[in-house]
């Protein structure tokens, strides 16, 4: 079951009304995971980044092998003609997806000069609600590294290691985890890049090729800057988060999600994270 409503589906070369059939049996990205995708956002009539977010889905693919066959500004244009289905106030999400069809040597590879499937989907998902905010608590699991998983791409079997990570927070009563890099310092949480504000300091973990540095992290960290808040990215511990004043969450589908608890330490949400937010939709629309 799809995750929004009110869904349109761009698969070759045309807009289909609903969440149509995209994939066949044997393609390479069904049995084999050759799967990626971006994640854009239509609110209050902008799309924020969407340039940055479908350049980034041409090179999650070829990360993966996967040769991607729509330029960046075409797939950007593909997005726009489908946002005329929907409302001037709605809020979508824009989703990109490439997936290897032809397999190579050892079936395993992607076939260099095979046929590459592209699909565009939007939904209509609603913005988080005034108020809306987020808990973390530990995880066993933790983000694995380049030697051993395509970390440099949005690549859907990344996952289920985060499902796994969601599923474990869930049932000790979080809405999130805090997840840790092969070296146990803090990376992200489960779903979005993570931020700790300490007298007036904004810090966040410094990218260390354990997790994808996100788009909207860039820009929170850039108009912060911009702003004259001192921003730092650095190794960080759990412990730096527990002494937090403020923490908040950085993601294309929230774009900032205030944390009020980290397992027993409880947060207000504070100036920073208002002002992140306050600093990114002023951004938006001076850029739209």
């Amino acid at each position: 079951m799809a995750t929004g409503t009110n869904i349109h589906t761009y698969f070759e070369g045309a807009w289909h009304e609903g969440d149509i059939a995209i994939m066949r049996g044997a393609d390479h990205g069904m049995w084999l995971g050759s799967n990626i995708f971006d994640g854009a956002r239509f609110a209050y009539g902008l799309t924020p980044d969407l340039d940055l977010h479908c350049a980034r889905a041409n090179a999650s693919a070829r990360a993966l092998m996967v040769t991607p066959t729509v330029e960046t500004a075409d797939m950007v244009a593909i997005v726009r003609e489908g946002l005329k289905r929907y409302a001037p106030d709605a809020a979508v999400y824009i989703r990109p997806m490439y997936w290897a069809k032809d397999c190579g040597y050892s079936a395993i590879v992607p076939k260099e000069d095979g046929e590459t499937g592209f699909a565009i989907s939007l939904e209509e998902i609603p913005m988080p609600a005034e108020g809306a905010s987020a808990t973390l608590t530990r995880t066993q699991f933790r983000r694995p590294v380049m030697e051993n998983a395509v970390v440099n791409a949005k690549a859907a079997a990344l996952y289920p290691n985060n499902a796994r990570m969601l599923a474990e927070a869930r049932a000790k009563g979080f809405t999130n985890a805090l997840v840790a890099d092969a070296m146990g310092n803090v990376a992200e949480t489960a779903t979005a890049n993570v931020f700790a504000v300490k007298d007036g300091v904004v810090f966040t973990p410094i990218p260390n090729g354990t997790f994808l540095a996100g788009i909207t992290r860039a820009r929170h960290i850039s108009n912060l800057r911009a702003d004259g808040v001192e921003v730092v990215e650095k190794i960080m511990s759990f412990d730096e988060f527990h002494d937090a004043d403020e923490i908040f969450l950085s993601g294309n589908m929230s774009k900032v999600t205030p944390v009020t608890a980290f397992d027993d330490t409880q947060y207000q949400v504070g100036p920073i994270t208002r002002r992140t937010r306050e600093l990114y939709w002023d951004w938006a629309r001076r850029t739209a």
